[in-house]
């Protein structure tokens, strides 16, 4: 690459692909390419983050409702259902009567009948069953990071994406920071050059502890597991994968979207050892490397009282890029402007804005094949914490290791699984 552009001329060309990519809704509101003026929602997973998600699909359209609701616990859709109404903005949107409040494990599926538009916000270990449901029922999907947590999931994942492609159907990812115009203009640059060839990134998401919920009386094992979600492999994926694969997700976009071919990694856990956080690590060191030499740095912690840290960085041949703050060292010195920072739409909502426009435009986003990428990246990062090994691109793609339970019943046996042993757990 050349970093011999100006800075200031690619900015342009950002821009107007950005206006291009984000058509004004009133135009595109008269060209949805199904006939019928309004678009109706559906909410499968009505924790906070599908909160949040309804909240911003309502605002993304003048002609749109949420008509139905699901999740797997009868007390979370209500809880939902309220925050939702008392949010004087959107409430005249809202039209979730009794009969499509819908609980169990089977809910998905009445939400997804009744819509036109899907929202998948539950934990991560139930979206490849729940986004293949929705596509082939020909819905457009707003689909939550990440998008499985093993390799047999990502490979249902992939192929849902090929059918979705084939239905013409929009599949808009969750990785938010691809929707932010401030990480925009900052990883353009990079891809212009300005920073020179890449040679090494660095990504880190050191942070506080999360919540974590106490085991109540009655409650079966999968109820608890389930109503515990993050401490639990086969629902959360572990930290490196639910949360840390927004930064991994950073990196692949700075590579375009070219992922590692092995990595390497250590891990454990030293405070969150007692028997509420389930069997989960605290704490993961992986290295990636690229067939072309690039390695990438990652790290990720979850405790108490330790120094925070989110940052990411790319470090080219002439330069270096702080994602985070959007902003280049070296020769073509750069920073974005912190006064367009503020006036810049939120990137949660800037995804839900251009994923609606592109419905209405018979153009539907397809964010599929990276998003399903950027996961198998961090699922082969915690396969190599867990195991102790090199683990190749290959080897996590093509691993056996279903984590879904036998069967989806509340009275189904969970036992406890055992906490990963670095050179004793295998890779399977």
């Amino acid at each position: 690459m050349s970093p011999s552009k100006p800075a200031s001329l690619n900015r342009r060309r950002f821009l107007q692909t950005s206006v291009a990519a984000a058509a004004p809704l009133a135009l595109a509101q008269a060209v949805y390419a199904g006939g019928n003026e309004q678009l109706r929602v559906g909410l499968i997973g009505c924790g906070g983050r599908g909160t949040g998600a309804a909240t911003q699909a309502l605002r993304a359209d003048r002609e749109v409702r949420l008509v139905a609701m699901a999740d797997a616990f009868e007390d979370k859709v209500t809880a939902s259902l309220n925050q939702l109404q008392s949010d004087v903005a959107i409430r005249a949107k809202i039209d979730v009567p009794p009969e499509r409040r819908f609980h169990g494990f089977d809910a998905y599926q009445r939400v997804i009948d009744n819509v036109d538009v899907v929202l998948l916000c539950t934990p991560p270990g139930f979206r490849p069953l729940h986004l293949e449901a929705a596509v082939r029922a020909n819905k457009h999907v707003f689909c939550e990071k990440p998008m499985a947590v093993d390799g047999p999931g990502v490979r249902r994942v992939l192929a849902t994406i090929d059918d979705a492609r084939r239905r013409r159907t929009a599949l808009v990812a969750g990785f938010c920071y691809r929707y932010e115009t401030a990480k925009r203009e900052t990883i353009a640059r990079v891809h212009d050059g300005a920073i020179g060839d890449i040679v090494a990134l660095q990504c880190t998401y050191n942070s506080g502890p999360i919540w974590v919920r106490q085991r109540e009386a009655g409650w079966t094992d999968m109820q608890y597991q389930m109503r515990n979600w993050y401490y639990y492999t086969w629902l959360s994926g572990d930290f490196n994968v639910e949360q840390h694969c927004h930064s991994l997700d950073k990196m692949a976009w700075a590579m375009r979207d070219t992922y590692p071919v092995r990595c390497s990694g250590l891990g454990g856990r030293q405070v969150r050892t007692g028997p509420q956080f389930g069997h989960i690590f605290d704490h993961m060191s992986v290295v990636y490397e690229y067939g072309n030499g690039v390695k990438c740095f990652s790290n990720c912690r979850q405790m108490r009282g330790c120094a925070n840290d989110v940052s990411d960085h790319i470090i080219g041949a002439r330069g270096t890029c702080d994602v985070m703050q959007h902003r280049i060292h070296g020769s073509n010195a750069w920073r974005y402007p912190a006064d367009q920072l503020s006036r810049d739409v939120d990137m949660y909502q800037q995804e839900h804005n251009e994923m609606f426009a592109s419905i209405r435009r018979g153009q539907p986003i397809n964010d599929g094949e990276r998003m399903a990428k950027s996961t198998l990246m961090a699922i082969m990062g915690r396969m190599a914490c867990y195991t102790g090994q090199v683990v190749t691109w290959d080897q996590a793609l093509n691993s056996r290791q279903d984590l879904t339970p036998p069967s989806y019943r509340w009275d189904q046996p969970m036992p406890e699984p055992e906490v990963a042993r670095p050179g004793i757990t295998r890779i399977s």
